[in-house]
């Protein structure tokens, strides 16, 4: 038997996988920022991570 590949875990493993490495970039980050004296609030941090994850897509975009 020849069995397709089901797109729509595909998809879904890429969609978790990226939101599990936003959130795992974003504490990383958090405790680094913390740990160098800068007293940002967490949620500061994820807009912050989230504006790069932006520009790396447009640039991703740009460069299609």
């Amino acid at each position: 038997m020849i069995f397709e590949e089901n797109k729509f875990v595909i998809k879904l493993g890429e969609k978790i996988g990226f939101l599990f490495s936003y959130c795992l970039f974003t504490t990383i980050l958090f405790f680094v920022l913390s740990f160098s004296g800068h007293g940002l609030v967490f949620w500061k941090v994820a807009i912050i991570t989230f504006i790069i994850t932006l520009i790396g897509l447009i640039i991703k975009r740009v460069l299609k």
